[in-house]
């Protein structure tokens, strides 16, 4: 693993120098240290929970394409603001109560709304997932953001239980 985020990292630098590869060195084995360790996987409680069946696959698999799709679609309409001869945003926040009891599926969940341009998870609440967007302007209450997140916690649901 330290080798291949060794080479990952050269290539991501386009370059071989003997800085970036000492720094890489480090960060490559800051990484692939712990991984290593089988125990840093067994020791953590919240994954035993996590059911391991090709339908939980089947789940989590579905819940990538739906983060691939809409990964492109934010992307689209941040371009939108890029190229505006005006930027006119409006940033808001939005609080959406979520069903997801496993620690791995509210994770997910945040990582999958936090991944797409214009989204920032801040916080988890209880029940609640805040979230900071760039532009209410087509959604002014919230619920198209709300709907787009239950797909993914819908997966995630079934995923992780």
């Amino acid at each position: 693993m330290f080798i291949f985020l060794l080479i990952l990292w050269a290539a991501l630098n386009s370059s071989a120098g003997p800085v970036l590869l000492a720094a890489g060195g480090a960060a490559a084995l800051a990484i692939a240290r712990p991984m290593s360790d089988p125990a840093c996987f067994r020791s953590a409680r919240a994954w035993r929970a996590v059911p391991v069946a090709p339908v939980a696959l089947l789940h989590v698999l579905a819940c990538l394409g739906l983060s691939l799709m809409e990964l492109v679609w934010a992307n689209i309409g941040l371009l939108r603001h890029i190229y505006a001869r005006r930027i006119d945003i409006r940033p808001d926040l939005v609080r959406v109560d979520i069903r997801l009891t496993s620690p791995p599926g509210r994770l997910a969940l945040a990582n999958a709304v936090t991944l797409a341009p214009g989204a920032l998870v801040l916080g988890l609440d209880g029940e609640a997932l805040h979230v900071h967007r760039l532009d209410a302007h087509a959604d002014a209450d919230g619920e198209a953001m709300r709907r787009r997140i239950r797909r993914f916690e819908k997966r995630l649901e079934a995923a992780f239980g």
